[in-house]
């Protein structure tokens, strides 16, 4: 199971913590970064043992879980501009007062009344997420959606794919199986989120690459490899610095 999926099969408390524990190691939720169980790591003068060292890792790497979730496309959260931005008052620890200065909100009543809206969308998300949970257990014919990855830069109806679709597509594009090579990248974008995603698998993460390592990857799945380069960084699949001079999984 990758990363994506990790993410999105979680319960609320695994994504809470920000990682993900499996039977020899912790895996984090926000990068995929493993830290294996037995072992005691050292970071600066001090030792730690391994879920407390996948903890350290979470807050040295991306801050916090609240702080890794809130930069998320607003389609992911479900969350305007607005909404975004209060939150992040709230985490800080903003009074009110400061709110009204940074944002430009009027009074403190609106204050009150926008925490009483997300207050309602909490609810909301409660009532949905076991409504959910309870139509598994009853819905026999719903099909096995493949997880669209985290990072996606652009959610709309391309990721309406099935387990099904996906297997089929990849089969179509890569007649000698999914270690092989890319028979034609001429095709709909639907199927090149399918193709992209397969060819994202075969990068490593927690290792950067330069343009060279990219480029070998890439010509081993199809000719035209800047072409492949370019959507993967697109799509939020790769990411990369302005100069071109260093890539990673994103």
């Amino acid at each position: 199971m990758d990363i994506s999926e990790l993410f999105w099969n979680a319960s609320i408390d695994e994504l809470k913590q920000g990682y993900h524990e499996q039977e020899q190691q912790y895996v984090c939720l926000l990068c995929g970064k493993t830290v294996e169980k037995g072992i005691i790591y050292k970071q600066g003068d001090t030792l730690y043992e391994a879920e407390r060292y996948t903890r350290l890792h979470i807050e040295r790497e991306h801050e916090s879980v609240f702080h890794y979730l809130i930069q998320m496309d607003k389609k992911m959260t479900g969350l305007t501009e607005h909404q975004n931005g209060l939150l992040k008052c709230f985490y800080d620890g903003k009074s009110d007062r400061d709110i009204q200065q940074q944002m430009g909100i009027g009074s403190a009543s609106t204050i009150r009344n926008h925490r009483f809206v997300l207050k309602e969308k909490e609810r909301q998300a409660k009532v949905f997420l076991t409504l959910m949970e309870l139509l598994k257990e009853k819905d026999e014919h719903a099909p096995a959606f493949v997880e669209y990855h985290k990072t996606a830069t652009m959610v709309d109806e391309r990721y309406n794919v099935t387990q099904e679709e996906n297997d089929k597509l990849l089969t179509k594009y890569f007649p000698d199986g999914i270690d092989g090579k890319l028979k034609t990248f001429s095709m709909k974008e639907k199927s090149k989120l399918v193709v992209l995603r397969e060819i994202a698998k075969r990068f490593q993460t927690d290792t950067v690459y330069n343009e060279k390592e990219i480029n070998e990857v890439l010509k081993a799945v199809y000719d035209d490899h800047v072409t492949l380069r370019r959507y993967l960084i697109e799509y939020g699949f790769l990411d990369r610095k302005e100069d071109g001079s260093e890539y990673w999984l994103k």
